[in-house]
């Protein structure tokens, strides 16, 4: 599902699979099993956050200010669909570069993991370790119950920021299987500069 303005900088894409319990309608914006549904929208300032890569340096959103950044929040490390992922964004990284963008990959694995799992498939951009959960759960980017009863991980989804830390890009998705959208998020990125 698509919303927001025709510009293609102001694009969301959100999967729902529940039946609003408020108001009856499938794939509702507000609410989700009589939760309030606060997701992130195109347009707001994206929520800060502090974080360590894999170097145990400490990496916020707001220093990336002036930079174009795509945030690739992904379940786990070593696991079949997040390597593929992942991957196909170290295999595009000049399509990035010649973007400006600025890559974050973030998962809720320790940022020991992540640095063996970086090094092991070579990645050429940062991985963030959101070990307790803060920016996962900022973003509405976290599964609270995942496969084999494994609680907060963070949910596969993506995330354009602009130079002045605004949303232009988010996608959300409720199946683990599934890969965001890099070419719609490629062009939202062509669009920032």
């Amino acid at each position: 599902m698509r919303s927001g303005g025709k510009n293609t900088k102001d694009i969301v894409k959100r999967q729902v699979p529940y039946l609003c319990t408020v108001c009856s309608f499938g794939f509702c914006p507000t609410f989700t099993q009589n939760k309030f549904y606060m997701a992130i929208q195109v347009g707001q300032i994206a929520p800060d956050f502090k974080l360590f890569n894999t170097d145990k340096e400490e990496v916020s959103l707001s220093a990336q200010k002036g930079k174009n950044v795509l945030l690739v929040f992904f379940p786990a490390a070593f696991t079949g669909v997040c390597t593929k992922e992942l991957c196909s964004i170290r295999d595009t990284m000049k399509v990035y570069e010649s973007l400006q963008a600025q890559i974050f990959g973030i998962s809720v694995d320790s940022i020991f993991s992540l640095g063996k799992f970086k090094a092991e498939q070579n990645l050429n951009f940062q991985l963030l370790s959101d070990f307790n959960k803060e920016a996962c759960t900022a973003y509405e980017a976290i599964y609270e119950t995942f496969v084999v009863g494994m609680k907060g991980v963070a949910k596969r989804s993506a995330f354009v920021i602009d130079k002045e830390g605004v949303v232009r890009y988010a996608e959300v998705l409720e199946s683990a299987g599934d890969i965001p959208d890099f070419g719609a998020i490629q062009k939202c990125m062509e669009s920032l500069n």
